[in-house]
């Protein structure tokens, strides 16, 4: 995947007193958030509010309470304006979602004719032209449980950016992956950032974080603790919660 681009403008992203709670449980607590995004990692210990704090960004999720603004615009939760919200965004989830009685292609293919409205030609085309981007034309036939973990996940990520969406949302998309595929994944990630693609990963990849993405939130029992560029946040942790968090998972490194 070789083609650059310039560096792609961040978009404009407010989140104001965000709450969310499931069965009377606090999931996200008052959280907010104001910046540019171009490559921004959340990061945080498992059940602190990550997925679901993506899931509000992306619009499938409503907030109990608060406010998200995009691009100066405020994303208003009732379902017919969910809908055009959603078909700006690209999405990515842990397992893939991909269709698994439709090939690689049917899956991008499907999608553009169904939901952005592309007629059978042009959405052969574009299928074509990101499956060879991603360096999966030769698999393009083969259905999910054909490919290897990597290989579905390259093809999930080429779905999400059929349609050429303002903003790609990756939630965990290397967290049901062997190590080999990860990388896998995550070269195609960055790759993808030197193209100009705008994403917001949700990432247990502290790697990955620090040196793909230009900024970090840190989430910790559903509140938004710290944020800011990612070089920064690894350095110079503020907080005692992100300073155990990290030599915790560098305990074990190499």
């Amino acid at each position: 995947m070789s083609e650059t681009a310039p560096k792609a403008a961040g978009l404009p992203l407010k989140l104001e007193h965000i709450t969310k709670s499931f069965d009377g449980v606090p999931v996200l607590r008052d959280v907010s958030y104001e910046g540019e995004v171009r490559a921004l990692a959340i990061i945080g210990p498992s059940g602190g509010g990550k997925s679901t704090l993506l899931r509000i960004l992306g619009g499938l999720l409503a907030p109990d309470g608060g406010r998200l603004t995009v691009d100066g615009q405020p994303v208003p939760f009732d379902e017919e304006s969910l809908r055009a919200y959603r078909a700006r965004l690209g999405f990515v989830f842990q397992d893939g979602g991909l269709f698994r009685h439709m090939s690689a292609r049917q899956n991008i293919e499907v999608p553009l004719q169904a939901v952005h409205g592309y007629g059978e030609q042009a959405a052969a085309q574009r299928a074509s032209e990101l499956l060879e981007r991603l360096g999966l034309l030769d698999q393009a036939e083969k259905r999910p449980g054909q490919l290897s973990g990597g290989q579905r996940q390259r093809v999930a990520i080429a779905r999400a950016l059929a349609a050429s969406p303002d903003l790609l949302l990756l939630d965990e998309p290397t967290s049901a992956l062997d190590p080999e595929y990860t990388t896998e994944v995550l070269d195609v990630v960055s790759e993808l950032k030197h193209a100009g693609t705008r994403f917001i990963i949700v990432t247990h990849e502290m790697g990955f974080a620090a040196r793909a993405c230009d900024t970090v939130a840190f989430l910790y029992g559903g509140r938004l603790l710290e944020a800011g560029p990612s070089r920064q946040l690894f350095d110079h942790p503020r907080t005692p919660e992100l300073t155990r968090f990290l030599g915790r998972l560098l305990e074990w490194s190499l």
